[in-house]
């Protein structure tokens, strides 16, 4: 499966096609040798057993020099083998000797093409110009070369100012495979994820491996990702939850599945991977299905399908988890992003608001270009060409952002004769211009049991306090504790984590769009049990100052409260307020007990009952912090819930 897309378009075009002049059993020769011969190599031809049918067509020139068709079908075979030299002298023959003829205005539209790719301009628009004119041409070829125009016009002034471009390897130790490529990272940018060949004949399968960095911060040498995993099978086109913990991969064919390739998940527990499990017929169809990428917390998942309904060939596809965790029936992304060409290879950005990913049905320089889109509540912009020499003649795809935007890897091939022979990982900066609009840091820690100390596994989730929305929600490993929760600039978040049996715990982080956005933090998290006297700080409970309103951006956490109450009947709980040592303190008595009683309200207002609710306030006599800093005072301005 390595990068089998490419070219696909043209491929696909090409092989399907057959000249005008066979389909009416006429020919542009006379000679019935070289007609022998030319029909001779129709079923090796058609059955891409090339050797052969490269015989009988030299054979058919060489009888007749002029033979228009079988030179276009030399030029097919000599693409589809990577020898573009050969394959455009025979398209220049073609179009030289039938420039008028409409039957060959197949030839025209290749030669364009390669025109295009050889940034000769002037003569690849000369051609499409003579093609539009042809008055039989097909609503098909029209619309290509209509599309061919436009590429030209865009790459004609794009070219003209290109962007600083300086890709590098990441490093021989991970390139040491003979074929690697599809790399993703962890938010932490400390493991890589990648598929790879340890050989590059058909008896080398697919596996997927990992590198991670040392101590020094260098990449170690690939190991297999696990036994569980790799198999004797193909385990193909992979993407990775921002903490690494589960993992989406593509199998084709071999496992048990709905179509030709399907996409299946696995989770790590520790440091085991589970076998991978099909995603299910709401994700999965009877058609292909590849390339996908997944959200930070893992619970969106991007991935391109060839499947009927769509708006070209392959479209981008979502698919989301619900709160029961079980996938929802994917939906096209729709025609801001999908065309009526092809669309492949997504990534969506740690930030949940960026895609990037590779098309051929927008303006670009031909073939697949990357582009990148950003969503707007539930709207994506319109895809932006990441211009050249990013993008080139060439094909692109398979591009991987860093949390912070500014790094980018994917995987460079070299081709012979048709075939990979070799590909590397690379890594880039990219220009400042494309970068994405909302930067990413993270959180990460363990989560514990505050009394014996042993980890948990805990729902950590991340909400928007102003929007009142949910972010994201992870689940903290079972056998570590371990999570890692991505932070993307441009709100206010609270971070709250659960568990059955304990007391939540909310955290608050404000990243706001900065200059320099916040280093990634350390927290470890540890959870109280259900116990008399225990107590927990509601850390997103707001008021202005020397106010006792409840600013509404405090409802995510008076929610959870309720929620926590809900969810254990029997529970009494104590409101309890605090405030530093700045005024009297008879004023911060008085604004403690009010704050507090304002939760209260609030409390009885949403459904609890008053006999479970108590509330006081204790002013500035229980400081949890030094109060002769800005830091500490913050601290211990405070409301909290206690068991009683």
């Amino acid at each position: 499966m390595v990068r089998f897309w490419q070219g696909f378009t043209l491929l696909f075009f090409l092989m399907a096609s057959t000249t005008f002049a066979q389909s009416v059993h006429t020919y542009t020769s006379k000679s019935k040798k070289a007609i022998s011969f030319y029909e001779e190599s129709t079923n090796y031809f058609v059955r891409r057993q090339y050797g052969y049918a490269l015989e009988l067509l030299e054979k058919a020139v060489d009888k007749d020099h002029g033979f228009a068709e079988a030179h276009l079908r030399l030029s097919k075979i000599y693409a589809a083998l990577g020898d573009q030299g050969k394959s455009v002298a025979h398209l220049q023959k073609v179009v030289k000797s039938q420039y008028d003829n409409p039957s060959f205005i197949e030839a025209h539209l290749l030669l364009a093409h390669e025109h295009f790719k050889q940034e000769n301009f002037p003569e690849a628009r000369k051609l499409v110009q003579k093609i539009l004119a042809f008055p039989r041409a097909s609503k098909i070829i029209q619309a290509d070369a209509r599309h061919l125009l436009q590429n030209i016009d865009f790459t004609e002034v794009a070219i003209q100012n290109p962007l600083p471009f300086h890709p590098e390897p990441v490093s021989a130790v991970v390139n040491q495979l003979p074929l690697q490529y599809f790399p993703v990272l962890t938010v932490d940018e400390q493991t890589m994820i990648f598929t790879g060949r340890q050989g590059i004949t058909p008896q080398y399968d697919e596996d997927i491996y990992f590198s991670e960095k040392d101590e020094e911060g260098n990449w170690t040498a690939p190991k297999s990702l696990s036994q569980h995993i790799n198999s004797p099978l193909n385990e193909g086109t992979c993407t990775i939850s921002a903490d690494g913990r589960t993992l989406i991969l593509t199998s084709c064919q071999e496992r048990s599945g709905f179509g030709s390739c399907d996409l299946y998940i696995s989770y790590r527990t520790g440091e085991e991977w589970t076998p991978p499990k099909n995603l299910g017929a709401q994700v999965n169809s009877g058609a292909w299905e590849s390339q996908p990428s997944l959200s930070a917390d893992g619970r969106t998942l991007y991935f391109v399908s060839d499947r009927n309904g769509g708006a070209g060939r392959r479209d981008i596809y979502v698919s989301t988890l619900d709160e029961q965790d079980q996938w929802q029936k994917a939906q096209n992304l729709g025609p801001s992003i999908n065309t009526a060409r092809d669309e492949v290879s997504p990534f969506i950005h740690v930030n949940g608001q960026t895609l990037y990913f590779a098309s051929d049905g927008f303006p670009g320089f031909g073939s697949f270009d990357l582009y990148v889109a950003e969503k707007k509540e539930q709207e994506w912009s319109t895809p932006k060409n990441l211009g050249y020499p990013i993008n080139n003649c060439q094909d692109q795809s398979g591009l991987f952002i860093t949390a912070n935007g500014q790094d980018a890897y994917y995987s460079q091939e070299e081709q012979r004769n048709g075939e990979y022979v070799s590909s590397q990982i690379y890594t880039f900066v990219i220009p400042e211009v494309i970068r994405v609009s909302h930067r990413s840091s993270y959180v990460k820690g363990h989560v514990f049991d505050a009394v014996t100390k042993d980890p948990l596994q805990a729902k950590v989730e991340l909400v928007d306090l102003q929007k009142q929305s949910r972010i994201s929600k992870v689940t903290s490993d079972p056998k570590t504790g371990e999570y890692m929760m991505v932070l993307t600039e441009g709100a206010d978040y609270g971070l709250y984590v659960d568990r059955e049996g304990y007391l939540f715990q909310s955290l608050t982080f404000a990243e706001k769009k900065q200059e320099k956005i916040n280093q990634p933090v350390t927290i470890d998290i540890y959870l109280e049990p259900i116990l008399k006297g225990k107590e927990t700080v509601l850390n997103n409970i707001f008021f202005d100052t020397d106010q006792y309103k409840i600013k509404e951006i405090s409802k995510p956490e008076l929610d959870k409260v309720i929620d926590f109450l809900q969810k254990n009947p029997t529970i009494r709980i104590a409101i309890n307020g605090h405030t530093d040592n700045v005024g009297t303190p008879a004023y911060n008595q008085t604004l403690s007990t009010n704050r507090a009683k304002a939760v209260y309200e609030y409390l009885m207002g949403s459904g609890i009952e008053g006999e479970r609710l108590e509330y006081k306030g204790y002013g500035q006599t229980k400081p949890v912090a030094d109060n002769d800093t800005e830091e500490g005072r913050q601290k211990n301005r405070r409301i909290a819930f206690e068991i009683i």
